[in-house]
């Protein structure tokens, strides 16, 4: 495999500033030089590549060091222009040596190794920089002591290295390592001696090392835009993760909860909602009615047939998607101060090079296939654990490793593992099988293998953790994606009974898992029934009482049960009027949009005496008048239908209890989370 001849790529951007001379007095732009030297000074010589050359770039700014010191130690004021110019470009120069050696020092070491020769004649050229100037600064004008002139004497000698120094052993590492990433390409699998010498050579000797190198790897693709690099850097990954488990076997699962931070323990600004799923939007876009929309829910309505904006219900003029970059910055950084993991869509990115890249496709088989080998031999619950989680971790990456997986066969053996009494060895076995769900075609495996099913619905009823229950919950979720699985799951009470059980009493995790799943089910009128019959609103009307996000979703589910569910929803809704006329004067934008249709709904379904009901609410008027002023433009709406019926009903006029708004709700569940 080639690796692109090019100038390592820097992961850690340096600011402008460092590549621009500084307009400062010619004592301040000395004293900015002497920084700038002492900090390179300090810096740690590359441990495992490039140590020699990082080693002679640091000496040399060492002793540069002494020259600026005596330079601020004498009397003079001001410089010669020739001197002057030389000081600047020469700040210049040594702020380029601190970002290459830091560059080199945090990011992937297998990426560097790659980029070997490149980045050896990077180290050279800037060594030529900074012997051209000290050959031109006119040292006789500077007034130096004896000693500093034939320091800058020896330093000159020291730059005037003739060609790059390019380590033979280190040069020879890495066309080893280019020759076995060309093995796996061909499907060759590598002799594993050899890839235990290179990453001993690497500092690679544990998983945990092998993990942050992948990251490392990671982070570099999302600094590249090179098609063509990128893929190589995906076949670098596919590699690493091969390693990590032939060399260091699975590693052992860190105790976690659900997330690193769940959105559900999070209030979510209504700005960084989207209309649809009101979910946080990864990607922002604009449509032409010039609302806001995340782009794979607003992609999956137009090309579902639709041709108008959910939210106003008006023609779309066309289907163009123009990105929300403003919005979408805001939401990167709300969620950095928030700690909560942000997948942007460089992910699709970085599966379109996999998918184009034999070298990583090969590893992933490599890797999957001695996982499912240790899997069919593990001995101990505790190494079968190991295994499995790290088919988790694997399944969350891409859809090409979840293809490889569940090719390979490894859903039979998860679903083995589904009654496990090992709670963190269950947890792992349903949550590998809800990140195999995303890909379609393991949908249709998971529908269809014995036991797969009834394993994730014995889960979501008697899972020995909320975690566990909760993730079942969401491959529930997941396998409706598919409106054929989606009627099919809506016909078995099990999966209703314990969605609903879920919703009522697990953590808010859990329950919105369980609710997001109900959301789904509850868009075909058959299974609206049974919620109906299991409890559905009641168990809604409760969550109504909790926190505003849960209130959110809970009024959600409510107006889908209450449009598709006929006279018997809207009766047994009747005593959700309280506390949706809460809502309405509390409640999120989302929320009160949906309570106010769901109130629609339910006074022209259920006649005068649901209009009276709302009519006895204390204020409502004066809310619903707020509602038509501030509210969103489907809520104004909504708003405007109440008052008419309240001011008819005052009025004992009969509404039309038949008639249905022009603009019915866009109720659409958000994407499956990959854990």
């Amino acid at each position: 495999m080639a690796i692109s001849p090019q100038n390592f790529p820097r992961k850690r951007r340096p600011s402008a500033g460092s590549f621009i001379s500084p307009t400062l007095s010619d004592r301040r732009l000395v004293q900015s030089l002497l920084v700038v030297s002492q900090e390179i000074s300090s810096l740690m010589p590359l441990q495992f590549l490039l140590k020699r050359n990082s080693v002679s770039i640091i000496r040399k700014s060492n002793l540069l060091a002494f020259l600026f010191e005596e330079l601020l130690r004498n009397p003079v004021s001001c410089f010669a222009p020739t001197a002057v110019l030389c000081f600047e470009e020469m700040y210049i120069v040594l702020q380029r040596m601190k970002a290459l050696i830091e560059d080199c020092s945090n990011g992937s070491r297998a990426w560097l190794l790659t980029q070997h020769e490149s980045v050896s004649i990077g180290f050279h050229e800037l060594t030529v920089d900074l012997s051209t100037l000290l050959d031109i600064i006119p040292v006789k004008g500077l007034d130096l002591i004896e000693d500093i002139e034939e320091l800058v004497l020896l330093i000159r000698k020291q730059c005037s290295e003739t060609a790059a120094y390019v380590d033979p052993t280190e040069d020879c590492l890495r066309r080893n390592f280019l020759k076995m990433l060309d093995e796996i390409k061909r499907e060759i699998v590598p002799d594993h001696g050899k890839l235990a010498e290179i990453f001993k050579r690497l500092g690679l000797q544990d998983s945990t090392s092998c993990s942050d190198e992948i990251k490392s790897l990671e982070e570099e693709f999302q600094n590249q835009t090179d098609d063509k690099t990128k893929s190589e850097i995906t076949a670098l990954i596919g590699l690493v993760r091969y390693a990590k488990c032939v060399l260091f076997g699975a590693s052992t699962p860190k105790s976690h909860g659900r997330r690193q931070k769940s959105m559900t323990d999070t209030i979510i600004p209504a700005d960084f909602r989207c209309p649809i799923t009101i979910d946080l939007m990864r990607d922002p876009v604009v449509v032409a009615t010039g609302q806001t929309y995340d782009r794979q829910s607003i992609t999956r309505w137009i090309e579902s047939g639709h041709n108008t904006c959910p939210k106003t219900g008006q023609t779309l003029a066309h289907t163009n998607l123009i990105q929300n970059r403003a919005l979408k910055n805001l939401i990167i950084l709300w969620c950095r101060e928030q700690e909560i993991p942000f997948q942007t869509t460089e992910v699709n990115d970085k599966v379109k090079a996999s998918t184009q890249n034999k070298t990583f496709f090969g590893a992933t088989k490599m890797t999957v296939s001695f996982l499912i080998s240790k899997l069919t031999d593990s001995e101990s619950v505790e190494a079968t654990n190991r295994v499995v989680h790290e088919l988790r971790v694997l399944a969350k990456t891409d859809s090409e490793s979840r293809a490889c997986i569940a090719e390979a066969g490894a859903i039979p053996l998860l679903v083995r593992f589904l009654g496990s009494d090992h709670p963190n060895l269950q947890v792992n076995a349903v949550t590998t099988l809800l990140n195999l769900s995303i890909l379609e075609a393991n949908k249709a495996r998971i529908m269809e293998i014995d036991g797969a099913l009834n394993g994730v619905i014995e889960v979501l009823r008697s899972g020995a953790t909320w975690e566990a229950k909760g993730n079942a919950a969401a491959t529930i979720f997941s396998l409706a994606g598919v409106q054929s699985y989606r009627k099919r799951l809506g016909k078995k009470t099990r999966v209703v009974k314990g969605l609903l059980d879920l919703a009522k009493a697990g953590p808010p995790s859990s329950r919105r898992d369980a609710l997001v799943a109900i959301l789904s089910l509850a868009s075909e009128r058959d299974t609206v029934a049974r919620l109906i019959e299991g409890g559905v609103v009641e168990m809604v009307i409760e969550i109504m009482a909790g926190s505003p996000e849960e209130a959110e979703e809970a009024v959600t589910v409510l107006e889908v049960v209450v449009r598709r569910g006929g006279s018997v929803a809207v009766a047994a809704a009747y005593h959700a009027i309280k506390k949706l006329s809460v809502v309405l004067r509390s409640g999120s934008d989302r929320a009160r949009e949906s309570a106010a249709a769901t109130l629609v709904n339910i006074c022209r379904k259920g006649g005068t005496e649901t209009v009276a009901e709302l009519a006895a609410m204390p204020g409502i008027e004066r809310v619903i008048w707020e509602l038509m002023g501030t509210g969103t433009e489907r809520c104004r709406r909504k708003a405007a239908s109440l008052l008419r019926m309240l001011r008819r009903w005052a009025a004992g006029l009969d509404e039309n209890v038949t008639t249905t708004t022009a603009h019915s709700t866009i109720v659409t569940t958000p994407s499956t989370p990959l854990r």
